[in-house]
């Protein structure tokens, strides 16, 4: 993924430190409802596909099963 092409000033996006602690404040349904955004666009043919199957892989991982 080119970050070159991302402009996040511009996109309204919170500074790092802020977008972090926003970050864990998600509930838990909310991470499982990340995951499963993830998993669907990972599934795509993108050329973002494998970064965006490495984020849900380090989700999965860090939150419990929906079971």
């Amino acid at each position: 993924m080119n970050d070159d092409s991302l402009d996040l000033d511009s996109a309204g996006f919170a500074p790092g430190e802020v977008t972090a602690e926003r970050l864990a404040l998600l509930t838990l349904d909310e991470a499982h409802d990340l995951l499963r955004l993830l998993q669907t666009v990972a599934q795509e043919d993108s050329p973002f596909s494998s970064d965006v199957d490495r984020w849900a892989r380090e989700i999965a991982g860090r939150i419990p099963s929906e079971n």
